[in-house]
């Protein structure tokens, strides 16, 4: 048996004995899982915690469980559901996927990669993982879990990421023909539960032995990364307008950050404060005290808040609609807009 077979070997006897278990997987060696449930939780898991997606997937699955009946939701419906896991052009994409596999694949995913590269929004990562995970093809499936993995079995000096291509050929390296789905999600539970960023729990890992960086002992210092450039910081106002126990939401335009979802008013992001620039009205405007603070991949955002109250009957013409106060956690906010609801209303205003 050569190393590269040992290496699987272990794993995936690691594997039946300590798999995670996961609402869109079968049991280790058992029938594969939907295609549907292992695309969708892919499309959730991007950028995002197994812990913050069980919910969502559990309400994704009893509200549309195939992908047909997902393809004839509405954008709007779809897009409140996704409320909560961020990154909302996963949500669109993942749409115009659900549609495309309907009209143009009859309801069926392709069962190869290169097939599942064809949909909207499915990129190498994800076609590999549902290829492997879904219909049994040998595909080398590369997270970031695999990545630190890879890195620290055959000791990578090289920064990510520079070194993706270098992993990924490393990991076909050891990627078997044999169960590739479960030897790919045995890869992502070892970095997850075991291989993990600081202090790896080396003592309990089925590749010890294999692994150079814990011959040289210090796998936690891999893999080595690039510095990271300063997140540039952005500003902001967000304008809650209230009447009758109801506020004002909009919605976003579909393209652009946060596209399509249903939104505060507010007014340009910028490198300064813009004020009330942006302001859907004249009105009386008061700021709330303090500020909303939200971090986006690319940048830091900070927001003030201006509220007005318009007395019950006012002629102003408003664009949006007016939405119960007490019911706004079921707007579907996304959660920089949620956070800067939480601030109007527990804050205090100056005039």
């Amino acid at each position: 048996m050569g190393p590269a077979v040992s290496v699987a070997g272990r794993l995936l006897d690691w594997y039946d004995r300590n798999a995670r278990v996961l609402p869109w997987r079968s049991a280790p060696g058992s029938t594969p899982p939907d295609p549907y449930r292992v695309w969708l939780s892919e499309v959730m898991l991007q950028q995002t915690t197994v812990a913050a997606v069980r919910p969502h997937f559990a309400r994704f699955t009893q509200r549309w469980p195939t992908v047909r009946s997902l393809a004839a939701a509405s954008d709007e419906e779809v897009m409140t559901a996704w409320a909560g896991l961020g990154y909302y052009a996963r949500a669109r994409n993942m749409l115009a996927c659900a549609r495309t596999v309907v009209t143009e694949h009859d309801g069926q995913f392709p069962d190869t990669e290169a097939g599942l590269l064809t949909l909207p929004g499915v990129g190498r990562y994800t076609a590999a993982a549902i290829a492997a995970i879904a219909f049994g093809r040998r595909a080398v499936v590369v997270d970031g879990n695999v990545e630190r993995v890879v890195a620290r079995l055959f000791a990578i000096e090289t920064p990510l990421p520079a070194a993706k291509p270098e992993l990924y050929a490393l990991a076909d390296t050891i990627t078997p023909s044999e169960r590739p789905g479960d030897f790919a999600q045995a890869m992502m539970d070892l970095g997850a539960t075991i291989c993990t960023p600081r202090n790896p729990l080396c003592a309990l890992c089925p590749l010890d032995r294999d692994c150079k960086a814990f011959a040289r002992g210090n796998p936690a210092r891999l893999p080595a990364k690039t510095p990271k450039a300063a997140r540039p910081r952005r500003h902001g106002t967000i304008f809650w307008i209230e009447r009758d126990d109801r506020v004002l939401l909009v919605r976003r335009p579909d393209k652009g950050l946060l596209g399509g979802m249903r939104a505060l008013p507010t007014g340009p992001w910028t490198d300064a404060q813009p004020g009330l620039e942006g302001a859907p009205a004249m009105l009386d405007w008061w700021w709330v005290d303090g500020r909303v603070e939200h971090v986006f991949t690319h940048f830091a955002l900070e927001l003030r808040v201006a509220f007005a109250t318009l007395e019950k009957g006012c002629a102003t013409q408003l664009d949006g609609e007016w939405w119960p106060i007490e019911g706004l956690d079921m707007a579907g906010l996304p959660t920089v807009f949620a956070k800067a609801a939480r601030h109007a209303i527990e804050g205090d205003a100056d005039g």
